[in-house]
């Protein structure tokens, strides 16, 4: 494991929005690059992809608010027709036009995707928790742009997840070819991870109009349900296919530590609560205490102590050549951009960018021509491009 050995790397500083300066940093190999402050007063960012134009849509868990970004001059125009933060039993009463979205704790909107065939038929993916402050689940919604307005919004899935608790709700998305994949968390109820009756704890797997594919591996399975792809997650974060090897990699939060970055496999139990590299809050041992079991996957990176990651994705642009295939995942307990560099299911370097001082980083994403963004809980949005040598 290799950290970052510049003192560049410690020196970004967050300030608050109206002091920001351009920051200069760089890796332990020395590839120099500049974080520049973009968009500042956000409300959690929590996801963004870019549209064809170079425009990015931005997600804001807290707010609930859905953005389309200007990346040059960094001004951000809401998307209308968006969703209503729920964030108290006053906000019960609502246009009912537009969707709720309950805001609070880890609930809110939690990750966007587009069609693959997006430039054709305009389809956008949102997940987000639905439900009331005391009954809530991860739920996905598709949607067309008209301008700047939310069209032809349609519920596509509701995860059977429901819980009087407003954590641990997963959310990421990814398309590989014609199926998208969700990540769903146990919803702080351990067991429920290791029920095939439950979403909570899963990994699904869906047409991209919410049907379910008929090859998926516990359909026609008595008492389980058709949706699920893996089971025995914890709290999945990040999910991102390879663009090289179209591999399907997540990672989820561990309790105290054992946080992992799993390859994802048909029908597979990935272990929790039976198996974990972490403890419980109070100190003691996850269940019988054992990292192993028989039928169950192994991670195959382990962080303890814990640094919570969150989103993912696989370097492949222009700006920074010495980092193509990497993966880059934030870090919001140990506030980092995360770099590993994995080859053949092992993971040779890890390196923490901007450690400690990048903030807690919900949102990492590769935009036009290579450059890198990460979003932070203290409400920035922050682009990463290399050094300019002139």
């Amino acid at each position: 494991m290799l950290a970052c050995a510049s003192p560049l790397c410690f020196s970004l500083a967050l300030a608050a929005a109206a002091d920001w300066r351009p920051q200069v940093a760089a890796d332990a190999q020395g590839a120099c690059f500049q974080v520049q402050q973009v968009a500042a007063d956000l409300q959690q960012p929590s996801a963004m992809v870019f549209l064809p134009d170079g425009r990015g849509l931005l997600a804001e868990r807290r707010s609930a608010r859905i953005d389309i970004l200007d990346p040059g001059s960094g001004s951000l125009t809401p998307v209308e027709g968006g969703f209503v933060a729920v964030v108290g039993r006053e906000s019960g009463a609502h246009d009912p036009r537009r969707p709720a979205a309950v805001a609070f704790e880890d609930a809110g909107v939690h990750d966007l995707a587009l069609h693959p065939n997006f430039a054709r038929n305009g389809w956008m993916y949102v997940s987000y928790s639905s439900g009331e402050l005391e009954r809530s689940t991860t739920a996905l919604d598709r949607f067309r742009l008209s301008g700047r307005r939310m069209v032809d919004r349609e519920r596509i899935f509701t995860a059977e997840a429901y819980s009087e608790d407003r954590f641990h709700y997963g959310g990421r998305l990814a398309f590989v070819g014609p199926y998208l994949f969700m990540t769903i968390g146990d919803r702080h109820h351990q067991h429920r991870a290791q029920s095939l009756e439950s979403d909570a704890g899963k990994i699904v797997r869906l047409f991209d109009d919410g049907r379910i594919p008929p090859d998926n591996p516990f359909v026609g399975r008595k008492e389980a349900l058709p949706e699920i792809w893996t089971y025995g997650h914890r709290n999945p974060q990040g999910l991102f296919v390879h663009p090289e090897t179209g591999e399907l990699w997540e990672h989820e939060h561990g309790p105290l530590g054992g946080d992992e970055l799993n390859l994802i496999q048909r029908g597979a139990n990935y272990g929790w609560p039976v198996i974990s590299y972490g403890w419980e809050y109070s100190g003691g041992p996850i269940g019988k205490g054992i990292t192993k079991e028989e039928g169950m996957q192994q991670p195959l990176w382990v962080w303890t102590p814990a640094i919570a990651p969150s989103g993912m994705f696989v370097y492949t642009g222009d700006g920074f050549p010495a980092w193509r295939g990497s993966f880059f995942i934030g870090s919001m307990a140990q506030r980092h951009l995360n770099r590993l560099v994995v080859r053949e299911g092992h993971v040779l370097l890890e390196e923490r960018l901007l450690y400690g001082s990048a903030g807690r980083v919900r949102l990492v994403a590769q935009g036009p021509g290579g450059s890198i963004y990460i979003g932070n809980d203290a409400g920035q949005l922050l682009r990463l491009t290399p050094c300019d040598r002139r």
